[in-house]
């Protein structure tokens, strides 16, 4: 195939599946007529799964993919198919689990066999050109795999039919434990406190990712009355260790996904959405507990990297991804620095404070160019000024002016792609840490931004006859034929992000849609038989999903973003809280008790279900702050102090009280209003007296909490 030609992916919206679509393999979107042309030519089907931020994708593409022999073979012997995992996770997350049941190990780029029908009989990641380290070639696996569909159909329908047995077993959860409490709690603290690394921060070895979900729990635990030991060290340690760390992107803000040793050194280069929306509620959260303000710091350059380069400024809503690399010639040379480099941006007076500051030596951190330097802060500002002789104040000053010329100068570079999809899911993490944000930094334009990005999302993804979408929008006004169906998550996140809108700024229809958006969940995934919720709609009946779509899901566990069913949960509790409903309490509680059985055994990645429960065994504790003027937004910046997980901060015009959800309506228009504003703590049932300064909101939170 020439550059000229095109293959399948030509018509596809996603930029991942675009830009295979010049390669020489005959590549298919994922869809009934790629099965159906499987099964007309009685042919094997070839999945590839990856993402456009993936660097090991780009490299089996251009080992394999653009290789003119690897793709005649492909095309001779199988029905290739190529799937973006950020637009289908629906896919990915079955094939993962297939391929681990064959392989012991999944990631991307997935490469999976299989059958007609979709069921897979062999699988791995990366498959190297040559036969090398241990690995068969991408050829020689081509052609064994097609010879075995050929000659010993009989053994590849067996084991397609073992590995369905098992993504069954390893997605089906359920085991229930009843009224799952304090014990359980403190049980899944002691597991991530075990894995805690005391010397670098974060939890376990290499390669070491972030675990936001585990951070916010041990925070949670920190900020209460009765803390349990260890947890505020464990948080502000990790939170500490990262942001001096290599995975922190020092001039513009943001967070890589992961670090590849344990010392949050060297990270793979790229930037999540999901990943930064929920490390800046981590950082948020540890200012708004203990007053940290190089978390506040943090928090605010990560926004400011988010405004920059993730965000559509105009019309609103959050983009998905930035990648690792500008080329596969570039490993993560647009992020790092040698030392000539930086001496060649920067005056002889900056760099005598940039680099020790940033830690930028002759000898650099990276295996493709040794030169290269991952900035890193080592030492107090305080030991560098000391050491180029000049005051501190003075280092500062330095220091910000040969960030800015280092920004500058990087900015020259060829840029990394950034992924424009506005996916629904994502969005409604940011929204929701942008609101967080804005109201504990104090930063009105955040909040601005974060209501204008969820009206785009309602107003897109969100249909009047109670179904999402899981995009609300495509790169360069691409559209996909057909609409894609939203998952649990699009779902719930959003209705999350709707409640805190309302929480925000008091405007009735945010809560009207949470409220529309929490009935939709339950009746599209709630399992009536044995409770919990499904990551996908329920089909109508005699209609059959592609391949392994049939098979029914329960996530449980934070990967990396955090898990439909506990997230579910917490939306149905934050609901029953506001509407009095016993059905959702009870669902909730449903839903926990359906893992409790086993979700100790998770560890760190049970995070999020240790945050759900935590708001189910607590009462919810909800702050209304009514009023418009300089007290009410000082009594909100009281209210706003510690984070715990089952406190809500509600701030409301007095012309608002009209029209409150069923359980305010209850209790605060019969109260004794006066002109001036005032707070109400309300914990439970019951609420206590309004108070109108900032010591007696202190004392009423301090019983509350």
């Amino acid at each position: 195939m020439s550059s000229e030609q095109v293959n399948g992916l030509a018509k596809a919206a996603s930029a991942y599946l675009r830009s295979a679509m010049h390669q020489p393999v005959d590549w298919q979107e994922w869809g009934p007529e790629a099965f159906a042309r499987a099964q007309a030519e009685d042919k094997p089907i070839l999945l590839d799964i990856g993402a456009v931020w993936c660097h090991w994708c780009h490299v089996m593409d251009r080992e394999s993919y653009e290789d003119p022999l690897t793709a005649r073979i492909i095309n001779d012997h199988y029905i290739a198919v190529k799937v973006d995992r950020d637009e289908r996770p629906d896919v990915d997350t079955r094939y993962q689990a297939a391929v681990a049941s064959i392989s012991g190990q999944g990631g991307w780029p997935l490469t999976a066999f299989l059958t007609p029908q979709g069921l897979p009989y062999f699988g791995g990641t990366y498959f190297p050109p040559k036969d090398q380290h241990g690995r068969p070639s991408m050829q020689r696996v081509l052609l064994t795999m097609a010879e075995a569909f050929q000659k010993r159909r009989n053994e590849v329908d067996e084991s397609a039919e073992s590995v369905m047995v098992a993504i069954e077993e390893n997605e089906t959860f359920n085991e229930a434990a009843p009224n799952p409490g304090a014990e359980l709690h403190a049980k899944l603290i002691a597991a991530t406190l075990k894995q805690f690394d005391a010397r670098n921060g974060g939890f376990g070895g290499q390669p070491k990712f972030p675990h936001p979900g585990a951070i916010d729990m041990l925070l949670d635990a920190a900020s209460r009355t009765n803390a349990i030991a260890g947890t505020r060290d464990a948080a502000l340690i990790t939170l500490e260790k990262m942001a001096k760390g290599g995975i922190y992107d020092h001039l513009a803000g943001g967070f890589h996904r992961y670090s590849v040793d344990e010392r949050w050194v060297v990270p793979h280069f790229e930037k999540m959405a999901y990943d930064n929306s929920e490390l800046l509620k981590n950082y948020v959260h540890a200012y708004q507990s203990f007053g940290a303000t190089e978390c506040a710091r943090v928090a605010f350059e990560t926004m400011q990297w988010i405004d920059e380069w993730l965000s559509d400024q105009d019309r609103g809503g959050f983009y998905a991804s930035q990648d690792a690399d500008f080329s596969l010639d570039d490993d993560g040379d647009y992020f790092t620095w040698t030392r000539a480099e930086a001496a060649a941006v920067l005056s002889r007076e900056e760099l005598a404070i940039a680099a020790p500051w940033f830690d930028i030596g002759e000898l650099g951190d990276m295996h493709h160019n040794p030169q290269k330097n991952v900035l890193q802060i080592l030492q107090p500002l305080a030991t560098v000024a000391k050491s180029a002789r000049v005051t501190e104040p003075e280092a500062a000053q330095l220091l910000a002016s040969a960030k800015r010329r280092l920004y500058a100068a990087r900015l020259s570079r060829p840029t990394p792609f950034i992924d424009k999809t506005i996916y629904t899911a994502w969005n409604g993490m940011c929204i929701s840490s942008y609101l967080e944000a804005s109201r504990v930094l104090r930063i009105p334009e955040a909040r601005a931004f974060a209501l204008k990005s969820l009206d785009r999302v309602l107003d897109s993804a969100w249909s009047s006859d109670g179904s999402m979408a899981h995009v609300v929008a495509y790169a360069d006004g691409l559209a996909r034929a057909s609409r894609l169906a939203g998952g649990l998550e699009d779902y719930v996140f959003i209705g999350h992000a709707a409640l805190d809108a309302w929480e925000t700024n008091g405007e009735l229809k945010y809560y009207a849609a949470a409220e529309q958006i929490a009935a939709s969940t339950v009746a599209r995934f709630y399992d009536t038989q044995g409770n919990g919720f499904f990551d996908t709609e329920s089909l109508p009946q005699g209609e059959h999903r592609l391949g392994v779509l049939g098979t029914r899901r329960k996530p449980l566990q934070d990967s990396p973003t955090p898990a439909g069913n506990p997230v579910a949960a917490s939306l149905l509790l934050r609901m029953a809280a506001l509407n009095g409903s016993k059905d959702y309490e009870k669902k909730a509680k449903l839903t926990l008790e359906s893992f409790a059985g086993m979700v100790e055994h998770l560890g760190l990645y049970a995070a999020g279900y240790a945050l759900a429960l935590q708001r189910m065994i607590q009462p919810p504790i909800q702050i209304c702050i009514i009023g418009e003027d300089a007290l009410a937004d000082e009594l909100e910046g009281v209210a706003q102090a510690r984070f715990v997980v089952n406190k809500a901060v509600i701030r409301l015009r007095p012309d608002q009280l009209a029209s409150l959800p069923p359980a305010l309506a209850e209790t605060i228009p019969n109260l004794p209003f006066t002109a001036s504003s005032f707070a109400l703590v309300c914990t439970g049932t019951s609420c206590l007296p309004p108070v109108s300064d900032a010591d007696g909101l202190i004392a009423a939170l301090s019983t509350a909490i």
